[in-house]
């Protein structure tokens, strides 16, 4: 578990308030400075709390970072669970789930950079994170699943995921920089990434054999 013991003259919504404070500042220092650039006690102070509040509610900056980065990944997943449920044929889910990959990413770039851009070496230790980390995995997985179905794409529906978070993650990573001044814009080089993956996942046109012509004599 994440938390440390919390004293029992907290109500649970104040136990909660208070986790949710600490994790929303926590979210921004560390995608500011990185993990090793943030202490319990920069946190804080931050919150205006004694240096040992925060170790009621967590063992120590580790398993913070780690509740952290768990909740993104659930919110994360939630979004593209979300659209991938829509209406519509599995070509129609499936461009959804990658505008709601990029709506994410842009309306959460701290979240997407400590989910994406950071690794904990002992995230076995927090199973929260292991099984929300697996969750995003799949939802980025689903959508392609679905389409190998009908039919529309061919090939490993694990290694297809690889492939386009590669290439979304690039160009999302890009965007956010602000590497991508002028032309082509993003929402071009998005949907020239889309047909280009699209065309080269598309099962292959069937090859009829051509039979020559008999000539008729006069």
């Amino acid at each position: 578990m994440f938390e440390a013991s919390v004293p029992r003259n907290l109500s649970d919504d104040e136990v909660m308030a208070f986790r949710d404070r600490l994790c929303q500042v926590a979210e921004r220092r560390f995608a500011e400075r990185g993990a090793d650039g943030v202490s319990m006690r920069q946190l804080a102070e931050e919150l205006g709390c004694s240096a040992t509040t925060p170790y009621r509610y967590f063992a120590d900056k580790d398993a913070i970072l780690a509740a952290v980065r768990a909740a993104a990944f659930d919110r994360f997943a939630a979004a593209l669970e979300a659209a991938g449920a829509r209406p519509g044929s599995s070509r129609a889910r499936s461009r959804a789930v990658g505008e709601a990959y990029v709506r994410f990413a842009f309306d959460e770039p701290n979240a997407y950079r400590l989910m994406f851009d950071l690794t904990q070496p002992d995230e076995a230790r927090y199973p929260e994170l292991a099984a929300a980390g697996a969750r995003a995995r799949r939802t980025m997985r689903a959508h392609l699943e679905a389409l190998i179905a009908d039919g529309l794409m061919t090939g490993d529906a694990e290694t297809l995921g690889y492939v386009f978070w590669a290439a979304l993650h690039g160009l999302v990573v890009l965007q956010l920089a602000g590497k991508l001044g002028g032309a082509p814009d993003f929402a071009t080089l998005y949907k020239t990434m889309n047909q280009l993956f699209a065309r080269g996942a598309a099962p292959a046109a069937p090859v009829f054999a051509h039979k020559p012509q008999r000539k008729v004599r006069a």
